[in-house]
């Protein structure tokens, strides 16, 4: 089945801004995913590495990408196609809580 990433984006002040019932119903769809096997969590900090050439590692803090809303978490669903997947993440808090979430194809190498 194909897998994909799924990067939650939201603040505070959106999540503050939303029906504590619609959060609510949000964390318990989250709590299903995850009952039925979807990975799942909260983003941390991040560190960049590079390796240019192979020849020293370079690590700098923070993200790489900037966005207007913070990274908020990540998650590894099975869908069996992007529609699914959709479907799967649109429940989540981050989607209903003036946040948004992106999902990506995660493709295998052969």
């Amino acid at each position: 089945m194909p897998k994909f990433v799924t990067i939650g984006y939201g603040d505070r002040e959106g999540y503050d801004r939303t029906a504590v019932a619609i959060r609510d119903a949000a964390h318990a769809h989250d709590a299903s995913l995850q009952k039925d096997g979807v990975l799942m969590g909260i983003a941390g900090t991040p560190v960049q590495v590079r390796n240019r050439d192979a020849a020293q590692v370079e690590t700098a803090n923070g993200p790489f990408m900037r966005s207007s809303l913070p990274v908020a978490g990540f998650a590894i669903v099975e869908a069996a196609d992007m529609a699914e997947a959709i479907e799967m993440v649109s429940r989540t808090p981050c989607a209903v809580a003036r946040g948004v979430v992106e999902v990506w194809p995660l493709e295998q190498p052969s």
